[in-house]
């Protein structure tokens, strides 16, 4: 981190301020000639010099002159904007630091780029083959190399500086991409190519959660940026598929996969110039493989007790909660509804996920987002059990966006994850945590199409939401066994440290 070196104090900029000079202000009084005879006669001549903070006449102790203006919360000095701005800004706050302005409108360009390219190259399969299947594969191969790349390249994301990994990252994406758009590179070439920008996600993503550390801190102001970044994830899937349709309808899809090319480049020059070259987490020189580095890494990462219950809140979730989602077009066409309704259903989950996540990260202040994670995770699935009485469109929605407000507990389970994993390891925990949360939701798919093939759809659903809250509630309890090892900090932003145990 550049001067942040005290990120927990809560505004990352003034830290150094804080409170340890309370001792300070009884000690600028001892020029007082009678303390015996003025303490309480002379009262009220005292306070009124006591303000005069810019020119006092006795400036041999700026500690204790400092430490006079923190509890009236109208400084006029450097420490002014974290304690008199810090709990009405919010999310405002994560945009005042400007590497996060421009790491927020890279990942909104690269964000794009994937979309669109992923619709693009369906398209174009769909267009060489005349095959459902190989159009569907590119899909399914978007998700699968998540596992491979944030187990096997995890290491990448502290053995070499960030900003290094997620340029060429971003640059990698580019020539892929640019090599699909060229008329003579076979099918086969594409899903290759496919798999490859698949297995650079992880690492990306992982790199990029783990310099928000250094960019916002490791507090409260890290949480609100991953919440937007998340946000912005679940808003692709309510306008980016939209957006990619209205493309293919002007241009071709090499075309459409041109104009990628253009956004991944743009990331990578945000990304390049608009962020700070800070070192690796780990030296790059130990002398081991970046294999071995890499697995070592998951290795320790999983077998820590506490990191690894928290991997699992974060993961176990989606799993069933992709369910309706991968029988959306089934259930539609169970209850007998039309196309419109198969919209409506594919965005009930992301509509309430982004609502929820807004709202946690706007209103309600960190120790309360602490609070509410195990409550909000072991009940997050059970509104799919309304599936179980094979509602309408109406209700079936409404299931959905609650099970979408569930996943909102992820906001304060951020936050404890950042506090649990090392330094050291950070960039590897979160590379991994993305390629587990990709394969997992990909394989939660699966099984929702393979038991749909002997159940009716609405059971399945329903029966996604009464398994994955049995799985909640015992992992649940595993979190709260490892609380006592690894207390959750929270800071209230008021100048005091809150201890809230993860139970």
């Amino acid at each position: 981190m550049p001067r942040d070196t005290d990120p927990l104090a809560g505004g990352p900029r003034d830290a150094p301020d804080t409170p340890r000079d309370r001792p300070g202000p009884p000690r600028a009084r001892p020029p007082a000639p009678r303390p015996a005879t003025t303490t309480r006669t002379g009262a009220a001549p005292l306070p009124a010099p006591h303000p005069e903070r810019a020119d006092s006449p006795d400036p041999s102790e700026p500690d204790a002159l400092r430490a006079v203006p923190a509890p009236a919360a109208a400084p006029a000095g450097p420490p002014a904007p974290p304690l008199a701005g810090d709990p009405p800004r919010g999310y405002r706050a994560v945009f005042a630091v400007r590497e996060f302005r421009a790491v927020f409108a890279a990942h909104l360009l690269s964000l794009l780029g994937v979309v669109v390219s992923e619709l693009a190259l369906t398209v174009l399969v769909y267009e060489l083959t005349a095959s459902p299947l190989l159009s569907a594969l590119t899909f399914a191969l978007g998700m699968l190399p998540y596992l491979v790349g944030g187990t096997l390249l995890g290491g990448i994301a502290d053995r070499y500086p960030a900003r290094r990994v997620l340029v060429t990252c971003d640059l990698i994406c580019a020539g892929c991409v640019a090599v699909m758009v060229l008329p003579g590179t076979p099918v086969a070439g594409l899903l290759v190519l496919r798999c490859l920008v698949a297995a650079v996600s992880p690492v990306f993503t992982g790199t990029r959660m783990a310099a928000l550390t250094d960019i916002l801190g490791a507090d409260d102001l890290y949480v609100l940026g991953r919440s937007l970044l998340r946000i912005v994830s679940q808003s692709a899937q309510l306008v980016g598929f939209g957006v990619g349709g209205l493309l293919l309808a002007v241009v071709s899809p090499r075309g459409a996969m041109t104009i990628t090319v253009a956004t991944f480049l743009c990331s990578a020059a945000l990304l390049r110039l608009g962020t700070r070259n800070r070192p690796a987490r780990t030296g790059g020189g130990r002398g081991g493989t970046l294999l071995g580095e890499s697995l070592a890494g998951a290795r320790t990462v999983l077998g820590d007790r506490r990191i690894r219950a928290l991997l699992l809140l974060f993961w176990l979730p989606p799993v069933f909660a992709v369910a309706p989602e991968a029988l959306a077009a089934p259930y539609a066409d169970e209850i007998g509804a039309g196309t419109t309704a198969l919209g409506l259903l594919m965005c009930a989950i992301p509509v309430g996920h982004i609502a929820a996540e807004l709202y946690a990260g706007a209103a309600l202040s960190p120790r309360v987002r602490s609070l509410i994670v195990l409550p909000v995770a072991a009940a997050g699935l059970l509104p799919l059990l309304l599936y179980g009485l094979r509602p309408g469109i109406a209700l079936s929605a409404a299931a959905l966006v609650l099970a979408g407000v569930g996943s909102a507990y992820v906001i304060g389970l951020d936050q404890w994850f950042v506090e649990a994993v090392p330094d050291e390891l950070r960039g590897r925990a979160m590379t991994l945590l993305t390629a587990g949360l990709m394969t997992l939701q990909g394989a939660g798919m699966a099984l929702a199409g393979l038991a749909a093939e002997f159940f009716p759809v609405h059971q399945v659903v329903a029966g996604a939401g009464v398994l994955g809250t049995l799985c909640l509630l015992l992992l649940v309890a595993e979190v709260r066994r490892t609380a006592p090892a690894h207390r959750i900090r929270t800071e209230v932003r008021d100048g005091e440290d809150q201890h809230v145990a993860s139970g």
